[in-house]
């Protein structure tokens, strides 16, 4: 744990002084579910995951936002955003790419929107822009009341398999297994929190619209939560993205094929530091 509401930002690797790259979690998990790909990323990278508001050994939502002189009362996607962004800046990291599944797609958006000067690239992975309809946000509530009436997690144990693709569930006990294990290490209270956050989010189609720099939509071509439609949209809205469609996975590709994820990545890498030397070139 932290101190001051400051999340704990884990180094998964030190390479060159070039752009690190920052790798944001997904719901209800931890930043141990970037290490399959951390491990395939070419070059010597400088990697970065932080835990979200509650998740690993970061500290609570309601002590994240009060460290940033926010309402400890209100749940949002804009206090992890601005949460990650205070403990990158805390680490002297001033540019970097941002690359986030699901939940950590919606936290790269909101960066991209409230940090702008932060993101040179974006990595936007089994994830979507828009906000939750009315049933979708009542479920989120319901099940963020839920765990914290029971004090337990129970509530969200069917992602360990919802998250996977149908291929996966059968031919992969051991990760189902291993969702599972990260899920448990979780608490009522930040499960409950991210939900309410996610209820809360908005619509940030426009945030991609204008967004400058280089980007990369991934999906898993099984994907039951975000489909190719939606990812093929996002790539179109954004103005220099590459769509990379995983096949044989859902919506934890990072998982489930690290290796094109990991690829994926790589080149955004190099897409976002070519773009920032020719800007410095430019400058003169």
């Amino acid at each position: 744990m932290t101190k001051d509401g400051m999340l704990r930002l884990h180094t998964l690797r030190q390479g060159e002084p070039t752009l690190p790259l920052v790798l944001l979690h997904g719901f209800p998990l931890d930043h141990r579910m970037w290490l399959d790909v951390t491990d395939l990323l070419a070059g010597d990278r400088t990697v970065y995951a932080p835990d979200l508001p509650g998740f690993g050994r970061s500290p609570s939502g309601p002590d994240v936002a009060e460290g940033l002189g926010r309402d400890r009362a209100v749940a949002s996607l804009e206090v992890m955003a601005d949460g990650v962004a205070a403990a990158l800046r805390a680490s002297g990291v001033e540019r970097a790419v941002v690359a986030g599944l699901s939940m950590g797609g919606y936290v790269a958006m909101a960066l991209a929107e409230r940090h702008p000067e932060l993101v040179a690239g974006l990595g936007l992975i089994d994830t979507k822009p828009t906000a939750d309809d009315d049933a979708a946000r009542a479920r989120r509530l319901e099940l963020a009341d839920t765990v914290v009436a029971e004090m337990r997690v129970d509530a969200v144990f069917g992602m360990r398999t919802s998250v996977l693709g149908a291929t996966n569930r059968v031919a992969r006990p051991d990760l189902v297994e291993r969702i599972e294990r990260w899920i448990r290490d979780q608490g009522p209270y930040a499960v409950a929190w991210a939900q309410r956050a996610m209820a809360a989010r908005p619509d940030r189609t426009e945030v991609l619209r204008a967004f400058e720099g280089p980007a990369v939509v991934v999906v898993g071509d099984e994907d039951e939560m975000v489909s190719i439609d939606v990812a093929h949209e996002m790539a179109q809205t954004l103005q220099d993205a590459r769509l990379v469609v995983v096949p044989r996975a859902g919506h934890m590709t990072s998982n489930e094929s690290p290796e094109p994820v990991a690829s994926a990545l790589t080149a955004l890498l190099r897409r976002a530091e070519q773009r920032d030397r020719a800007a410095a070139e430019a400058q003169g």
